[in-house]
């Protein structure tokens, strides 16, 4: 029997019936688990393959290693929101501000809905290196998304330069600030927390308090759609 690099072991290919999870999906929540416990640093290779109920050289035939993984879950706390982004541009039949809102909402609650705070790992020191470019690459793709429904909306186009982007900064800062709330507060109800922030985000774009309830009802509506 003979071995080639990494990939050694037997796959699962198929779900365990009691999660209704791949194996690749098991190797994610796992490491979401330690990584956001024990810390990414203390986790090993083998202590995810354990937690996902596999032998340690089963999990090469999914990741390349520690950083792979990780690399995997921080693509997961963007990505959507950045498919959502591109699709709510082309909404231009809607007002940009109910769009801002929900894209807001869905992006906090796709921070704070799942099990474990994986927006934490951005904080990790290690995400600065070049192996994660990909990742930092998708978020500023997503960060100018938002940048671009700002200056669609009617107070963004009245700022000058210098100030949209300012509001730009002010308003995904306000998004991705939920990830330090959440680790402070996890019971808070990831609901009602996205519909909040989005409000305050409308507010920082320079939205008029009075027309919060119409707009949030249009987002809404997105969001449900």
């Amino acid at each position: 029997m003979t071995t080639t690099g990494r990939r050694v072991g037997r796959p699962r290919a198929t779900a365990r019936a009691e999660s209704g999870l791949t194996a690749r999906e098991e190797l994610l929540a796992a490491a979401g688990q330690l990584f956001t416990t024990r810390g990414y640093t203390a986790t090993t290779t083998r202590a995810i393959a354990e937690r996902a109920g596999m032998r340690q050289a089963s999990m090469y035939h999914y990741f390349g290693g520690k950083e792979d993984v990780l690399a995997a879950l921080l693509e997961g706390t963007v990505r959507p929101s950045l498919d959502l982004a591109l699709a709510l541009a082309a909404r231009d039949d809607l007002p940009a501000e109910a769009r801002l809102w929900a894209l807001c909402r869905a992006d906090v609650a796709l921070l704070c809905g799942g099990p474990h705070n994986l927006g934490a790992l951005y904080l990790l020191p290690e995400v600065r290196a070049e192996r994660f470019a990909d990742f930092r690459a998708v978020r500023d793709e997503l960060k100018a998304a938002y940048a671009g429904l700002l200056a669609a909306t009617a107070a963004g186009a009245e700022l000058p330069e210098d100030e949209l982007a300012l509001r730009a900064d002010l308003v995904f800062g306000l998004i991705e600030g939920v990830i330090l709330i959440r680790r402070e507060a996890p019971d808070r109800d990831p609901a009602d927390f996205a519909s909040a922030t989005a409000d305050a985000a409308l507010r920082v774009a320079g939205c008029a308090e009075h027309v919060l309830p119409k707009l949030r009802r249009e987002g809404e509506a997105l969001h449900a759609g």
